[in-house]
């Protein structure tokens, strides 16, 4: 019989989607610039991006993790291997001219096919979902507001019926007198969805969005959230990856991201490109040092 660590493989490869992912190196970058001999552009964007860093490949796991300071291509590399791998998208990204032939030189190695419904989340995609709560409250305050004052209007209301067509009038007002004003609204709004704070609401956003047995990249998905929420989504990811089937590449600074257990972190800040413990990054160990110069702080009563 199969042992455990064997179960456990077979577990692994059926989680991953992506393999392996190739971008161009410096010299097919330069070859391909020279050959189309276009010399009046300041930025041949993608090009040049990641290959400053000599970045030019991943081997994929169930979490992998692009870590790096701004700048870097992070960000750059998650946009290109979601246009290979044909990835659904909500928010429109950096295009130019050269994006789709710099797509067209990357190769890409899949374990499994990509699930339909596979997709890039990006922070944009999140602070417009927050936008779109923030305008739908604001109509629903607009409303009870309204209400507010129906309410008042039939609570006082002299009224006598005289036709059929007056008889919703006079539904209003037999509910306004035999409710209170908070029962009133509540019942005539019908719903009220301003029951989370922004950090809320974009973790609700993850959740919501992520289902199994999906490829999903995330660029930056710790904007918004605190780090109690970061520490959540580090753990929904990660039971996701575990046991929904789901594969992730995420491009980070969260130091509660990076600490995931298994993750594969790519260091972008080092030259060339190569992979790190979260413990070896140069901003984790910058947290690191400031916690233990003022550890004496949080010592005292």
């Amino acid at each position: 019989m199969p042992g455990r660590e064997e179960n456990d493989a077979e577990a692994k490869l059926r989680m991953l989607f992506l393999d392996s992912f190739t971008f161009p190196d410096a010299e097919t970058e330069t070859s391909y610039i020279m050959a189309i001999r276009r010399t009046c552009y300041t930025s041949f964007y993608p090009l040049k991006i990641l290959s400053k860093r000599r970045f030019e490949r991943i081997d994929f796991e169930p979490v992998t993790i692009l870590y790096g300071g701004n700048g870097t291509g992070k960000s750059t590399a998650l946009h290109v291997i979601a246009e290979k791998a044909c990835l659904e998208r909500e928010a429109p990204y950096n295009r130019t001219g050269f994006f789709d032939d710099y797509v067209g030189m990357c190769r890409m190695e899949l374990r499994n096919s990509i699930p339909q419904g596979s997709c890039i989340i990006t922070s944009d995609d999140v602070f417009d979902h927050m936008i779109a709560i923030r305008e739908l409250n604001d109509g629903i305050d607009h409303r009870r507001t309204e209400v507010f004052e129906e309410y008042l209007e039939n609570r006082r209301a002299k009224f006598q019926l005289s036709s059929m067509e007056d008889y919703d009038q006079l539904k209003r007002i037999v509910r306004a007198r035999k409710k209170s004003q908070s029962g009133y609204v509540k019942e005539e709004l019908g719903m009220n969805v301003r029951t989370f704070s922004n950090g809320e609401s974009a973790f609700r956003y993850f959740t919501n969005k992520i289902t199994e047995d999906r490829l999903y990249l995330l660029d930056e998905p710790e904007n918004s959230l605190s780090p109690e929420r970061q520490m959540e989504l580090c753990q929904f990811i990660s039971d996701s990856a575990r046991f929904m089937g789901c594969q992730f590449v995420i491009s980070t600074h969260s130091p509660f991201l990076l600490s995931m257990k298994g993750a594969k972190i790519y260091d972008l800040d080092s030259d060339p490109v190569d992979v790190r413990r979260w413990t070896e990054l140069e901003n984790v160990r910058a947290y690191y040092d400031f916690f233990k110069r003022n550890e004496h702080a949080f010592e005292e009563k």
